[in-house]
């Protein structure tokens, strides 16, 4: 009797992964995707920010500046307190950045599927904000210890715009890096050919790694 063959993965990405790995150098890059690949196999991985996020929304969405993320860190598990309490103080501040509360309202972001070659990678905000005077953000959170690099940041944003009128038609895209309340936006510099060009290299190397790590 024939043992049975296991369906061979595809190559896939998250933004998350997919922007991390661009960070990478070298070897590192190879180690990265094959822990995406073994993680995927096992359909393996925790989101410990899930309660921060909603708690985040809840705040924008009730006009209420922080009360929510205040509140959060207590009701958390305790593993994941000393997490919760170093971003809630970035994250208040960077509400509070977004002006008069009542003149910010939380909006519903779509995810998407962006094809870079053949590569697969799911584009998925966190949420979307839409200010009294009509404009609007499709909002990814950046939550690590490290500020996010600028090749990071610019995959990132340039992935959201290029499928923004699939998550938030006529948002502009932003990066907010939790820990510090900052945000990062598109530079007006760049040149969308460029950044498209680099990362369909990158994509080309990440399912070439991919197919290698089976």
């Amino acid at each position: 009797m024939n043992a049975p063959t296991s369906t061979p993965l595809t190559p896939y990405a998250t933004l998350l992964g997919f922007t991390r790995y661009v960070d990478r150098t070298g070897p590192t890059k190879a180690t990265f995707v094959g822990g995406l690949r073994k993680q995927r196999a096992s359909r393996s991985g925790f989101n410990p920010h899930g309660q921060f996020v909603k708690a985040l929304k809840a705040d924008v969405a009730f006009h209420t500046g922080g009360t929510h993320l205040a509140q959060v860190v207590d009701v958390v598990k305790p593993r994941w307190r000393p997490l919760y309490q170093a971003l809630v103080p970035g994250a208040t501040q960077w509400l509070h950045s977004l002006g008069d509360p009542r003149e910010v309202e939380l909006a519903q972001t779509r995810d998407a599927l962006a094809l870079l070659g053949d590569l697969p990678v799911k584009i998925n905000p966190h949420f979307g904000i839409r200010y009294a005077d009509g404009r609007a953000e499709a909002v990814r959170l950046h939550f690590d210890e490290a500020p996010p690099s600028e090749e990071a940041a610019l995959a990132t944003l340039h992935l959201m715009a290029r499928h923004m009128d699939a998550v938030l038609p006529h948002a502009q895209p932003i990066l907010v890096d939790v820990r510090r309340g900052t945000t990062h936006r598109m530079p007006d510099s760049v040149k969308p050919e460029q950044v498209e060009q680099w990362l369909a290299g990158e994509a080309a190397a990440f399912r070439a790694i991919w197919s290698t790590a089976a």
